[in-house]
């Protein structure tokens, strides 16, 4: 007997098949004959759910672009103060690309991809921007967006860095990171109650 799914849950079952499989292949490497194998489906279903194996990868970092926002949104609502919401939302961006295996498209390298891309980083400079007004209300609204570029830039490294050298841990990362950001930052902070 068949089991039949919504679309919603369909979709879902292909982008987890995507995911993995672009993960392990690249985009380049990577067929429709593939995905649909992975799922056990035939191709014409990926073709109408998806259109095209681009509107395939795009649906991918579509989905990593909002699960991003919600691990590291979670992970600075519990934070204790500006310095701790900077922290565990930077530990959070680590974590999420360690525990997804698809997070890695969050930084592919693809003609396809680049506009999705980069609406994550400036997903993620407005977030961290936001953070850093609370910890810096006074700040000019500029600024706090410069300093947010910078901080995205510098995970982006850091992430691109354990890729190359997987010992370098997702604590470590953060770590380094806020050794660096904190040291200005925090010093701008020091009368807005940043936790120490």
């Amino acid at each position: 007997m068949r089991t039949r799914f919504t679309r919603a849950e369909r979709e879902a079952q292909i982008l987890d098949a995507a995911v993995a499989v672009f993960t392990e292949r690249g985009y380049a490497n990577t067929s429709m004959d593939a995905v649909a194998e992975r799922v056990g489906v035939t191709k014409p279903v990926l073709y109408t759910h998806f259109g095209s194996k681009e509107g395939l990868l795009l649906a991918c970092v579509t989905q990593a672009r909002a699960q991003l926002l919600e691990a590291t949104s979670q992970a600075a609502m519990e934070a204790s103060g500006p310095e701790d919401m900077l922290r565990r939302g930077t530990l959070a961006f680590f974590r999420f690309l360690d525990d997804r295996r698809g997070s890695a498209l969050v930084y592919a390298e693809s003609s396809v991809t680049a506009e999705a891309i980069e609406d994550i980083r400036a997903q993620q400079t407005d977030f961290i921007a936001s953070l850093l007004g609370a910890a810096d209300p006074t700040a000019d609204p500029q600024r706090l967006q410069g300093w947010a570029q910078v901080i995205v830039g510098a995970c982006e490294r850091l992430a691109h860095w354990r890729k190359q050298d997987p010992s370098v841990t997702a604590e470590q990362a953060t770590e380094y990171l806020m050794d660096l950001a904190w040291q200005g930052l925090g010093a701008r902070a020091g009368d807005s109650g940043r936790a120490r």
